[in-house]
């Protein structure tokens, strides 16, 4: 079976790459899942979403927090260009959980608080990329 080859970037690093059986990102139109021989394909990624790499073999999951950015896919290649991106094995889940209820805490004093309800998002996204219930 053919595979993708997928690229993870953020401006900080190389977040990951390797080869996948299948690709799963939420895009501002809605979910999208990738497979190979895909029509080429250019989507904004949401803040606050969850990326997963489905890598096939017996391999687990690849599971990131991704806040904005672009996808691009063509010729089964899959580039994941994101403003921010972290692992969910990489994530502090105390650190996490903290930043959430700070996030939700300012939203519900000042519902007029877009940066706290973008923060709230992220930390969500952290949180289930580390595998926590949300």
């Amino acid at each position: 079976m053919a595979k993708l080859r997928v690229g993870v970037v953020s401006p900080e690093r190389e977040i990951w790459s390797g080869e996948a059986d299948m690709v799963i990102a939420k895009t501002v139109d809605g979910e999208i899942g990738i497979m190979p021989q895909h029509a080429p394909v250019l989507g904004v990624l949401v803040e606050g979403g969850v990326l997963r790499v489905k890598r096939g073999g017996g391999e687990d999951d690849l599971v990131a927090a991704v806040h904005g950015g672009f996808i691009s896919v063509a010729d089964n290649e899959v580039s994941v260009l994101a403003e921010a991106a972290e692992l969910g094995s990489e994530v502090d889940v105390a650190a996490a959980r903290d930043a959430l209820a700070r996030a939700q805490a300012s939203v519900e004093a000042n519902q007029d608080d877009a940066d706290a309800a973008v923060e709230a998002k992220r930390a969500k996204a952290r949180l289930q990329a580390a595998g926590e219930d949300v």
